[in-house]
């Protein structure tokens, strides 16, 4: 299968939201509220419909919640000790690498999840949203650890609010009650779940700016080789390692490969630090994903 030609119709989805964002009247302004809509509501949608209309087998999906975990905790690992490495800790900036550690294990959920169906339909989508619903919660608490250790944020209140963890928990607890979606609401929960990807994509173009990239060059390349190349080098490992199916030794992979969050510029600049500097990460990140996702898919697997 060719992974590369695969996933062109998301990738152009991307092109098209940044050019309409930058050479269209349709700006920034009008992007924002899009992607509080997609955050907010069409994401969990979609989310609580995957994992509800398909039986969810824990012990199946042991080993793939075991595997995310162990490369989410060692990405995390890897990130902050960049400053501790021989050499590279030399010419790392304290405050740089404070706000752009977080790039090195966070993930563009709006990509994984219009690509989860795409290459493994249903199921593809049921994997992502177990991957997402245990890793979320872990990756938000490494994300704004530092913020809270200063004491300007509670990382518990982020947790508890966050869609994304409300729709796959509440998805979670639905289906194994036995909870279905009544078949007159489908139509119309399907027809919201479908438009959450395109204008997710959209919405993740829209958000890509290019950044202060000349400055902390040996940050920058440790923290996007740890996203695009150690993390999928990783799932490979774990997948090997945890006996994973053809299904999630799959999903696995394309999470470990996804570009990293949008969002993580937005948290770089509450807490103060260089928001240019990690907007131009986030957007160099979503160009290598065009790269580590065929390579992750296509040679790893």
């Amino acid at each position: 299968m060719n992974y590369a030609q695969l996933l062109i119709p998301d990738f152009s989805l991307i092109l098209c939201g940044y050019l309409i964002c930058r050479y269209t009247a349709l700006n920034r302004s009008v992007w924002q509220p899009v992607e509080s809509l997609v955050y907010y509501l069409l994401f969990p949608v979609l989310l609580f419909q995957s994992i509800v209309k398909s039986p969810v087998d824990i012990g199946a999906a042991s080993g793939l919640i075991a595997a995310g975990l162990t490369m989410g905790i060692t990405g995390i690992a890897l990130a902050y000790s960049l400053p501790h490495w021989p050499w590279l800790g030399q010419h790392i900036d304290a405050r740089d690498h404070a706000a752009s550690a977080r790039v090195a294990f966070r993930f563009n959920s709006f990509i994984g999840l219009a690509i989860a169906e795409r290459l493994a339909g249903a199921e593809g989508l049921l994997m992502i949203a177990v991957l997402i619903g245990v890793c979320v919660p872990l990756f938000n608490v490494a994300a704004v650890w530092p913020m809270a250790r200063h004491g300007q944020h509670s990382f518990a209140r982020e947790l508890v609010r966050n869609p994304l963890i409300v729709a796959t928990v509440s998805g979670l607890v639905a289906n194994l009650l036995g909870f279905q979606i009544p078949e007159w609401a489908s139509p119309t929960v399907g027809r919201i779940s479908a438009a959450s990807l395109a204008l997710g994509l959209m919405a993740a173009g829209a958000g890509l700016q290019f950044g202060l990239l000349s400055r902390g060059k040996a940050l920058s390349v440790a923290v996007l080789s740890i996203r695009h190349l150690v993390q999928p080098l990783l799932a490979f490992a774990m997948a090997r390692l945890f006996g994973l199916n053809a299904v999630q030794t799959t999903m696995l992979l394309a999470f470990s490969a996804l570009p990293t969050a949008s969002t993580c510029y937005v948290l770089a600049a509450r807490m103060g630090y260089n928001g240019p500097y990690v907007a131009g990460l986030v957007t160099l990140s979503t160009l290598l994903g065009m790269v580590s996702l065929p390579f992750a898919l296509g040679f790893l697997r």
